[in-house]
C-alpha cells in the first residue's frame, strides 16, 4: 500500500488500512448470516463490490458489524424500525430485503404487517399498499404465502 496521501497509478488517493479487528469481521459476517440468509435476491455488499471492492468491505463492516451489531435493541427491533424507515420512504427493493430480515431474527408476519400499517399514518396508504405487496411477494417467495391467521382474523 502506497503512503497515506500518495496518488496511486490512476490518481486516486490511497489511505492506509488500519488493521481489522478479527472480533468485527466475525461480527459482521454472522450477523449477515443472521439477517440475510436465504435471500435471492442481490445484498447491497454485492453491488458495492461490483464497483469498489475496498469501499464495500467498509460499508459492510460498518453498517453490517457495527449498527447492526449494536446491542442497545433487540434484532428484532431493529429490523422492525429499519421496515417502517424503509416503508415510509418508499424503498421497496431494499424493503423486501429487510422483510426478510426481520422474519429472519424471529419477527412474525402480524408484526411486519402491522408496522406497515401503522406507517399509512406517516407516510399514506400508497406507501403502505407498496409494502404490503412487497411484503406479500417475500413471503411467497420464502414458501410462506398466505400466512397463518392471527388470533384477531379467526375469530367469527
Amino acid at each position: 500500500m502506497r503512503p497515506a496521501g500518495e496518488p496511486d497509478d490512476g490518481g486516486a488517493y490511497q489511505l492506509e488500512e488500519e488493521p481489522m479487528s478479527h472480533d468485527l469481521k466475525e461480527r459482521t459476517r454472522r450477523i449477515a448470516s443472521l439477517y440475510f440468509d436465504g435471500w435471492e435476491g442481490e445484498r447491497p455488499f454485492e453491488l458495492w463490490k461490483s464497483f469498489d471492492a475496498g469501499l464495500a468491505r467498509d460499508l459492510s463492516l460498518f453498517v453490517t458489524g457495527q449498527m447492526y451489531g449494536r446491542e442497545r435493541i433487540p434484532h428484532k427491533v431493529r429490523q422492525l424500525v429499519t421496515v417502517a424507515a424503509l416503508t415510509v420512504l418508499e424503498r421497496e427493493e431494499e424493503l423486501k430485503l429487510h422483510i426478510h430480515a426481520a422474519l429472519n431474527v424471529g419477527c412474525s408476519v402480524q408484526e411486519v404487517a402491522e408496522v406497515i400499517f401503522q406507517m399509512a399514518v406517516y407516510g399514506g396508504v400508497p406507501a403502505m399498499n407498496s409494502a404490503l405487496k412487497a411484503l406479500r411477494e417475500v413471503l411467497k417467495a420464502r414458501g410462506e404465502w398466505p400466512p397463518r391467521k392471527g388470533p384477531r382474523e379467526e375469530r367469527p
